[in-house]
């Protein structure tokens, strides 16, 4: 039975090997690249955007600014992880799925069924990252208006959290899924219906993403962990979608 965790120290080895290696060097440097110009602006603007947010707290609530004051600094820090990881998929996710790819024929020893060719390949992985922004920013819009409310704020934190792993598992495992022609909504189902792997996957990729600079060299094998969560937990799995 492959677990997560197992999946993932696994895939960051084997990406790392000869004949691997060198395509996780590019998706490296685009997200050092966007990594560094989103930090800059986060310093510049946290403590303005921290000062607004608690200008909001209505009075009758101030004998509580001592726990609303690290729940909206959390919330706020999530907030921003989120924005900074749906930039960096977006500019990534050709990269990411040709690496998937490769991963797929090296750990299986077959190709993945999608017989695209490269330049395809990229368009269409850039469409697959719209679509899941059309799924994923309604849903990240609805758990920001609620970290704003008083009282519902105050478990905020918690959604933003699991919000986390269940967009991570989606980011990553729609790779593999992508590549062997799972539409999106059939990939979603499958995920969930093995909610506890889908869900330990996400969780271990969100405390990767939360790892400075390091991250960014981990990204590569949460990608390639993703292709060995696939063949274990989810290509078994029939069509899910409704007939």
């Amino acid at each position: 039975m492959l677990d997560a965790f197992s999946a993932l120290s696994r895939g960051t080895r084997l990406v790392y090997t000869r004949g691997l290696r060198r395509y996780v060097f590019v998706p490296i440097a685009v997200n050092l690249l966007v990594y560094a110009a989103m930090l800059r602006y986060v310093l510049a603007n946290f403590g303005l955007w921290l000062d607004g947010w608690m200008a909001m707290v209505p009075g009758w609530l101030a004998w509580l600014s001592w726990l609303i004051w690290p729940l909206f600094v959390i919330s706020l820090v999530l907030i921003v992880f989120f924005t900074f990881t749906l930039v960096t998929h977006l500019i990534a996710a050709p990269f990411y799925g040709f690496l998937a790819a490769k991963v797929e024929v090296v750990a299986t020893g077959r190709p993945p069924l999608d017989d695209r060719g490269l330049a395809r390949t990229a368009v269409d992985a850039l469409g697959r990252e719209l679509v899941k922004l059309a799924y994923i920013l309604p849903r990240m819009a609805l758990l920001f208006v609620i970290s704003w409310i008083p009282l519902l704020n105050l478990v905020a934190p918690l959604l933003w959290l699991a919000f986390s792993a269940w967009i991570m598992a989606i980011t990553y495992l729609d790779y593999p899924m992508d590549n062997n022609k799972v539409s999106f909504a059939d990939m979603r189902r499958r995920l969930a219906a093995r909610w506890w792997p889908t869900l330990s996957y996400g969780g271990w990729v969100t405390l990767i993403t939360w790892i400075p600079l390091a991250n960014l060299f981990l990204l590569p094998g949460a990608v390639a962990a993703a292709v060995l969560m696939w063949e274990r937990h989810y290509r078994g799995q029939c069509d899910l979608s409704p007939h």
